[in-house]
């Protein structure tokens, strides 16, 4: 499938694959509200995305990019570092950063500096990382420095607002929780008026790809959740009538489904063949090729020979993948 390049001019031309008791429809965002039913509850992750993707030098003055995976405290993120190059480059072909050892700085700005705390289990390339600043000077200095993650199928550098939904709030994700970038606020309002629920959480959504091989494996990494006690009393009155929970993105079924005596926290859930959901009915969500690991997500909702006639229908109609490209709902009564 070819991947979309850009953000869309017009996200009501984006096309809606239905998939519903092993049947499949062409539709299109628009008719989105044809789908659901009164009763019926949209969960959506209310992250904005943040400018995540940090040029910066070692001390040596070599070049080398920090994309943060997420905040760990108050002055500590973690972040997958990349060697010289930027995001024209594939991932899997960009150079491999310098080895860091512990306390060693690594210089954003003059006035802006991060110091080595330490490195991952998993890999070298994944650091904890102390700022200098904190508090608004930190926060500052990100939006000052720092740019939207992306990749190389993207024609031309992103701006930071386009990388944003219509709802988007607390600045946890560092890549756009893209399920719902062609949700307008049009739309939701049609969608209310029909008696679909639309409540919020928020989910930290990663990175969705390093190209070091033992981070991409081990992908989506634990990531924070909070849900509001009102998403999740508004959740459990749909599930115990006859209504369907809806999540808008798998960052919000991996938050839903993670839930236990807290609202709040970290999950380390990993979706896939096998896994019995408790919660999530249904699913709004991009369409990725079958080499990607959001592919393998997809097998909490369906089984492999509908997945693959589902992926064989979106090369033939042309849909396009990533995050502004086109999308899925997935109807799993």
């Amino acid at each position: 499938m070819k991947a979309a390049r850009a953000p869309r001019a017009d996200k009501t031309s984006v096309k809606l694959l239905v998939v519903r008791d092993g049947e499949i429809e062409d539709s299109s965002i628009e008719r989105l509200p044809d789908h659901l039913r009164s009763g019926d509850l949209l969960a959506v992750n209310d992250a904005a995305t943040l400018p995540a993707s940090l040029p910066a030098r070692d001390v040596r003055n070599n070049r080398v990019e920090l994309r943060l995976t997420k905040q760990l405290d108050e002055r500590v993120w973690q972040a997958a570092v990349f060697g010289a190059g930027d995001w024209r480059t594939p991932t899997e072909d960009r150079l491999s950063p310098p080895c860091f050892a512990q306390g060693e700085e690594i210089l954003i700005a003059p006035d802006f500096r991060a110091r080595v705390r330490g490195e991952d289990r998993l890999s070298g390339r994944l650091l904890d990382l102390e700022f200098n600043l904190s508090g608004a000077e930190l926060w500052r200095s990100l939006y000052q420095h720092g740019k939207p993650v992306q990749y190389s199928y993207i024609e031309d550098e992103l701006k930071l607002w386009s990388v944003q939904n219509v709802y988007s709030s607390r600045p946890w994700a560092v890549e756009m929780p893209s399920a719902g970038h062609a949700l307008s606020w049009r739309l939701l309002l049609k969608l209310i008026r029909k008696g679909v629920q639309i409540v919020p959480l928020t989910h930290g959504a990663g990175l969705s790809s390093t190209g070091d091989v033992k981070i991409d494996q081990a992908l989506p990494l634990a990531e924070r959740f909070e849900i509001p006690l009102s998403t999740m009393e508004a959740v459990r009155r749909t599930s115990a009538g006859a209504g369907r929970v809806i999540a808008v993105g798998t960052s919000v079924v991996r938050a839903l489904e993670s839930v236990g005596s807290e609202l709040s926290g970290f999950t380390t859930l990993k979706l896939g063949p096998g896994y019995e959901r408790k919660i999530v009915n249904g699913l709004l969500t991009g369409t990725h090729d079958v080499s990607e690991s959001h592919y393998k997500l997809l097998r909490a909702f369906l089984p492999e020979n509908i997945l693959a006639r589902v992926n064989r229908h979106l090369e033939r109609q042309d849909y396009l993948t990533h995050e502004f490209g086109d999308l899925c709902l997935i109807l799993a009564e």
